[in-house]
C-alpha cells in the first residue's frame, strides 16, 4: 500500500508535505503533490492532513 494523489483535487497547499514523517511527498513544478513510493510508509498522515481529500492510501 502507498499514498496516491488525485491530481484533480490537489490544490498544492502543502499540508501533506508538512505532515509526512518520511519526507516522501513533495510538490512538483505545478504545485501538485507527488509521492516517492519507495519512501512512503503508508502511515496515513498525509491522508489525514489533506483538507481536500486528494490523497488516499491504496
Amino acid at each position: 500500500m502507498v499514498a496516491k494523489v488525485n491530481v484533480d483535487s490537489c490544490t498544492g497547499c502543502g499540508s501533506c508535505v508538512d505532515e509526512c514523517p518520511a519526507a516522501a511527498i513533495s510538490l512538483n513544478d505545478d504545485d501538485i503533490a507527488t509521492v516517492d513510493e519507495n519512501e512512503c510508509l503508508d502511515c496515513g498522515a498525509c491522508e489525514d492532513a489533506c483538507p481536500n481529500n486528494a490523497i488516499t492510501i491504496e
